[in-house]
């Protein structure tokens, strides 16, 4: 058997992959010209690599890096509204040093959890295209080899749901249900032998979620607290 990569050559391949010419174009021209708001800001420009806890039981799996966000910071969930969400709700379930999340530099730290994404480059319009989503799909593989202790699974909105999914069944996986359906705290069990692997829908922590109500707080903290309760009683 090959031997898993871990999730620093995986960052390594990430940062320097090339499957999507366009997107790097487009992360770079993001890059150069700039928010007015971050001018005065070096940006990142890159893909962005999964970020937290080498042996995570936890992971999360967004859609794609923000072009002011992530790819500005480069690390996930990082400097723009869907972060500002999302880590006050893993700080509050003990997954986040601080609630806090400004830059690669801030001093966060994730506990128990890792954060990834279907898509690792900024995508125009926050759309990655079909293929897009399928180059990156082999780093999500890998990712999942490289987190043996992993035991459940947050898909943060649909397309982060179902890259979950289709991990699991492409690594042999059985699904407890047929069809599992995106919607807010939806679950589905995988197992494959003696291993058990629960993966929780969320809605995406953006901000035409957040600030329409769609996506409250109360709602985040629910999902987590059900992801601490299968973390407890996992074998």
């Amino acid at each position: 058997m090959v031997k898993p990569k871990t999730l620093i050559d995986i960052e390594k391949s990430v940062i320097r992959c090339t499957r999507c010419p366009e997107l790097r174009a487009y992360t770079a021209e993001i890059a150069r010209v700039k928010k007015r708001a971050y001018l005065d800001r070096d940006y990142w420009g890159k893909p962005v690599p999964a970020f937290g806890d080498p042996k995570a039981r936890l992971v999360l799996v967004g859609l794609a890096p923000g072009a002011h966000g992530s790819n500005r910071t480069g690390r996930m969930f990082t400097g723009d509204a869907s972060g500002d969400f999302l880590f006050p709700a893993l700080y509050r379930a003990g997954f986040a040093s601080q609630p806090n999340a400004l830059d690669a530099n801030d001093g966060l730290t994730l506990r128990d959890c890792l954060i990834t994404a279907a898509g690792r480059c900024a995508p125009p319009g926050n759309k990655p295209t079909p293929q897009e989503l399928r180059n990156c799909f082999p780093y999500l593989l890998e990712e999942f080899d490289a987190l043996p202790s992993l035991r459940v699974a947050v898909g943060l909105g649909a397309i982060g749901f179902e890259a979950v999914l289709k991990m699991l069944r492409e690594r042999g996986f059985a699904l407890d249900l047929v069809r599992p359906r995106f919607g807010h705290g939806e679950e589905a069990t995988a197992t494959l032998g003696k291993r058990k692997i629960v993966t929780i829908a969320s809605f995406h922590p953006s901000r035409q979620n957040t600030n329409t109500g769609k996506l409250t707080a109360t709602m985040f903290d629910a999902i987590f607290k059900r992801a601490n309760a299968h973390l407890a009683s996992a074998y």
